[in-house]
């Protein structure tokens, strides 16, 4: 299945509408993108929303606990978060939540860097088949899909894909 890029981006438009409260309330609110999908969706995000505060990307591949279950080599690569978080409401942004297990990475690593007030996750699909209990605040789009199912985003232009793993 494909989703074609006025689709994703009415996605984005959704996402954009039920964070902006958020930037209105909080001027010092702070965006970070999970590598590597997430940071795409978060820059987008970012600019539309105006969002004063430098953006952060998280490389979570150190944080995993299924590197040898799920056979993935992790390649740890530097985190940048340019602005202070401590006591800060945190915009964790992600392109797929399908487990919850790249959520609860990105959070540990999240607390290693100090300590937020808040942390809203937003995402851009939220698929079934959690195994822990992570949800989003914000969702572009809910998709109920077969647990062999894999999405992946692309970016330029946007679209998803979405097919059976082998």
């Amino acid at each position: 299945m494909h989703v074609d890029t006025p689709t994703v981006e009415q996605m984005l438009d959704r996402m954009q509408q039920q964070l902006a409260p958020f930037c209105e309330s909080d001027p010092s609110v702070v965006m970070i993108g999970i590598k590597t999908g997430g940071v795409s969706v978060a820059a987008a995000l970012h600019e539309a929303l105006g969002i004063q505060t430098p953006l952060g990307e998280l490389n979570i591949s150190f944080y995993r606990d299924d590197f040898s279950s799920v056979g993935l080599h992790p390649v740890v690569g530097p985190s940048t978060l340019q602005a202070p978080i401590d006591g800060k409401h945190i915009l964790l942004v992600d392109d797929v939540l399908s487990t919850g297990r790249t959520v609860r990475a990105a959070m540990n690593e999240i607390f290693d860097f100090g300590r937020p007030s808040r942390i809203t996750l937003a995402v851009l699909v939220q698929r079934d088949g959690h195994e822990l209990p992570i949800r989003a605040d914000v969702v572009g789009e809910n998709m109920n899909l077969s647990d062999s199912a894999h999405v992946q985003l692309n970016t330029n232009p946007w679209s998803l894909d979405i097919g059976e793993r082998s």
